[in-house]
């Protein structure tokens, strides 16, 4: 059977998931929702550089929410729960690389009616977090016994990062670090590493622990170009952030990212170390694993401006998930509510009904 899916929203994540879609053999794009009115009433195909698809967007909510759809891929810049809900409500799954990744029993409240109501269900899916900083080190954890510590950890350039309001506004590049430190920096972007970070935790019986975030800056002391325009010396060009589980004096499960407006011209003189751009998992146990993931990042900025392959990794992540959360029973569902989730062969080489 085939699934009909909505793309909500065409940034980064919503181009390479409609591009993904097209390809994959269960799905029919039927439907986009788009913020831009520039956008509003063109075919998608024109909207991601392809031919015509016959796919209009709309800026309508209310359009989305009457169409027939199994599942929505919700990818704005910036989630709203009340959003969520409706879709929900209007008998749509949906999938999210923004949180939900392994909600609170609090959290999964403000969306369980929701869930209830329009017998659909709410999956939070991505890389980093939702992916590499706790799918991962379970998986790799499963080959371990008597785990003492799991990592997952991202360590980038993000000079071909296209999505300049998520850097300047969330992250908070180009401000001052003592604007950075006084903002809610840790509590917004911690929100889906803390969930990374208690979904370890549960899955693999620690004790309760303490959840400890750290924030470390460096500095531009030159101009530095970047997808917002000019970080100026003195101005946030470089970020290192953990979260810590600790029981007693011992960290048990550590997330973070190392992120970076290129390699020159930070105080302090940050580099990526020699492994270059890369995700790491650990697991200390027996035997102990240590992975190193290349591939989810540009060669180079201008191939990561125009495609960026950590971004084309989430969209995949989401886009891949869709048949297993339409399978689901309603309500919220993590990694560790569904069956293994995989992608599907190149339509050159799969299978022929």
């Amino acid at each position: 059977m085939t699934l009909r899916v909505i793309q909500w929203a065409t940034g980064g994540v919503g181009r390479a998931a409609i591009e993904m879609i097209l390809k994959h053999p269960e799905l029919e794009l039927v439907g986009c929702w788009v913020h831009s009115a520039d956008k509003q009433g063109r075919d998608v195909g024109e909207i991601i550089g392809t031919e015509p698809i016959g796919v209009i967007a709309t800026g309508s909510v209310e359009e989305i929410l009457a169409m027939e759809a199994d599942a929505v891929i919700y990818a704005p810049a910036f989630s709203r729960t009340r959003e969520i809900a409706a879709l929900l409500r209007s008998g749509k799954n949906v999938v999210t690389p923004l949180n939900w990744f392994y909600p609170t029993p609090e959290d999964a409240a403000r969306v369980r009616d929701a869930c209830l109501e329009g017998g659909a269900t709410l999956h939070g899916t991505g890389v980093d977090p939702g992916g590499a900083t706790d799918l991962h080190p379970l998986m790799f954890a499963a080959l371990s016994s008597a785990v003492t510590f799991v990592r997952g950890e991202e360590f980038s350039d993000l000079r071909d990062y296209n999505t300049p309001e998520v850097l300047r506004d969330v992250m908070g590049f180009g401000h001052s670090p003592e604007y950075v430190r006084d903002s809610p920096l840790l509590e917004r972007i911690g929100h889906g590493y803390t969930q990374s970070v208690r979904m370890c935790l549960d899955a693999l019986g620690f004790a309760d622990a303490e959840i400890r975030p750290t924030l470390e800056l460096a500095v531009a002391t030159a101009p530095i170009d970047c997808p917002f325009g000019t970080i100026e010396p003195g101005q946030v060009a470089g970020e290192r952030l953990h979260w810590d589980a600790v029981i007693g004096d011992e960290v048990v499960v550590r997330v973070g990212a190392t992120w970076l407006m290129g390699e020159e011209d930070l105080d302090p003189a940050w580099t990526l170390g020699p492994g270059g751009q890369r995700f790491e998992v650990e697991v200390q146990g027996d035997p102990p694993a240590f992975v190193t993931i290349h591939g989810w990042h540009a060669r180079t900025i201008e191939e990561g401006l125009a495609r960026n392959p950590g971004v084309v990794v989430a969209s995949a992540h989401c886009v891949n998930s869709i048949p297993y959360v339409c399978a689901a029973e309603p309500g919220v569902k993590t990694y560790l509510d569904l069956p293994l989730i995989t992608g599907r062969a190149h339509p050159d080489l799969a299978r022929k009904p």
